[in-house]
């Protein structure tokens, strides 16, 4: 009953969490520091990555390493195209409909076949990085901001894997999932 407990507990902070799909107003700095911390500064992005760390610790075996390394590996690559341009309005609702879609994943323990997880993870990561890159400060050391948020998106992916590692139950599962879901559709509709 305590595992529980913790797991509703943590659950519960990251859906209270201030939702917010769009801009991560106050970064002005250009290193490492601003891109670690732009990942922790959005809702969007704290669920989502969460998210995508728990499904990986519901699937088990090698995917709990794929579906990670897939994000990230995309993210990158979005931010990389996104630096030097402005995000165009759609990529708002692709990351609010990851928030969501991460969520119902969750929430009814879909497993899919391998590749096309890391496809659906890899879209949803492309629309996170472009936001990054797009929202970096100009004068950013891309090397260095694209690390940190690098590290904070890895951080929050295994925090989403402690949490499945907990094994919480299918009911508790349910219910942490159709929150995020929640939040994600919330997201949409403000996107």
């Amino acid at each position: 009953m305590k595992r529980f407990w913790q797991t509703a507990a943590a659950a519960a902070a990251l859906v209270a969490i201030p939702v917010a799909a769009s801009a991560h107003p106050g970064l002005h700095a250009t290193g490492f520091e601003d891109g670690f911390i732009h990942p922790f500064t959005g809702a969007d992005h704290l669920m989502a990555m969460t998210a995508v760390g728990y499904w990986a610790g519901q699937f088990g075996g090698r995917m709990r390493f794929v579906i990670p390394a897939v994000f990230v590996g995309v993210m990158a690559l979005g931010a990389a195209l996104g630096f030097h341009s402005e995000a165009p309005g759609f990529i708002e609702y692709g990351i609010a409909a990851s928030v969501a879609i991460m969520g119902a994943l969750i929430a009814f323990d879909v497993k899919m076949p391998a590749p096309a997880a890391a496809g659906l993870v890899g879209l949803f990561a492309f629309f996170h990085g472009f936001a990054h890159g797009a929202e970096a400060p100009a004068a950013a050391t891309q090397v260095l901001f694209f690390s940190g948020f690098v590290a904070a998106s890895l951080i929050l992916q295994g925090a989403g894997l402690a949490l499945a590692s907990l094994r919480p139950g299918r009911t508790l599962s349910r219910v942490a999932g159709a929150l995020v879901a929640v939040g994600g559709v919330w997201m949409l509709s403000g996107a």
